[in-house]
């Protein structure tokens, strides 16, 4: 469905600029930007991605990966054809690099599918669903007056004025986080670092239930000093935000190797040394997917694959210490 959008302005050319994302792409008529969904018609810019989704499911929340929010429930989970950054290393490539088939939704039978999977909500995830803005506007306050929750699976590339007024509405976010170099961005990305240390800061900022995951690709930003610094950009947001490292496999464009246990492994325990809850996903390593008190050190949550067991946990609270642990249940 095409609907006009909100976020763009005027040049002295016989072109329009695209003010979402950080991309500003500078389009002439009929020409699409970066994301693939935002294009010029007769001097507006309009998106012809409304609503259209490229697959529903519904999933485990942990696999978003959301391993703090509501642990242990199920969330429906939908996406747009589209994506505004160009990764190399892209891993839904098939659904965000390329056209393909999408069958409309219109807002109110979305939130009524979330109402009949019993979901806690619903998570915009699998390629990029800020550039399924508009929708997402739309959506979130219906879900909301239901009683149930808005989720944002992000790579955090939008602008802070289109984000402030996106905010209110997300219960919880996982921002792909992909490293934290300016060049591997420009180089592997095809866009800006920046942007998304401040998606967020902001998000932090405003309350939005927030957990990091990073994709370890060996030669590219998986060194000491991308490892340190990541880690100390998560602390400075907030120590007790869920970090989740994920291993890489070659896919796309990119063939580097698959990231081995013991880089890993190394993720794991530099994290844990400065943050709270550190995980690692995409690969087996014992201890590593569970939630510990960092009060206490109490197992609170135990994790096999996407099947979470709570252990020693009740309102968020630890049970045998009685610490607030930042886990929302």
């Amino acid at each position: 469905m095409i609907k006009d959008v909100v976020w763009y302005e005027t040049t002295d050319s016989d072109r329009v600029r695209c003010t979402l994302c950080p991309a500003y792409c500078r389009l002439a008529e009929g020409q699409h930007g970066i994301c693939r969904s935002r294009y010029n018609l007769e001097g507006r810019v309009v998106t012809d991605n409304y609503g259209e989704l490229v697959t529903v499911a519904v999933d485990p929340i942990e696999k978003k990966p959301l391993y703090h929010f509501y642990p242990g429930t199920n969330i429906l989970s939908t996406g747009p054809n589209c994506c505004n950054l160009g990764c190399r290393h892209c891993q839904n490539w098939s659904i965000s690099q390329t056209k393909t088939r999408t069958t409309f939704c219109p807002p109110e039978q979305l939130a009524a599918l979330a109402e009949e999977h019993d979901s806690i909500g619903v998570a915009f995830t699998y390629t990029e669903p800020m550039m399924w803005y508009e929708y997402i506007l739309d959506v979130a306050p219906l879900l909301r007056e239901a009683g149930k929750k808005v989720v944002l699976v992000s790579n955090g590339y939008l602008n802070p004025e289109p984000l402030a007024e996106l905010v209110p509405l997300v219960d919880a976010a996982n921002i792909d986080l992909k490293g934290m170099r300016p060049d591997f961005y420009r180089k592997v990305c095809k866009s800006k670092l920046e942007p998304v240390l401040e998606t967020i800061r902001i998000m932090a900022a405003a309350g939005v239930h927030l957990e990091i995951t990073n994709l370890m690709i060996p030669g590219e930003n998986d060194s000491d000093d991308d490892l340190q610094d990541l880690i100390d950009f998560v602390a400075s947001v907030d120590k007790r935000t869920p970090l989740h490292f994920s291993a890489y496999h070659p896919d796309y464009q990119l063939k580097n190797p698959p990231t081995p246990p013991e880089t890993m492994q190394k993720a794991y325990d530099m994290a844990s040394e400065k943050l709270e809850y550190v995980f690692v996903g995409n690969m087996s390593l014992p201890g590593t997917a569970d939630s510990h008190c960092p009060s206490c050190g109490e197992l609170l949550i135990e994790r096999h694959g996407f099947r979470p067991r709570i252990r020693s946990l009740q309102a968020g609270q630890c049970l045998a210490c009685g610490a607030a642990t930042g886990i929302v249940q």
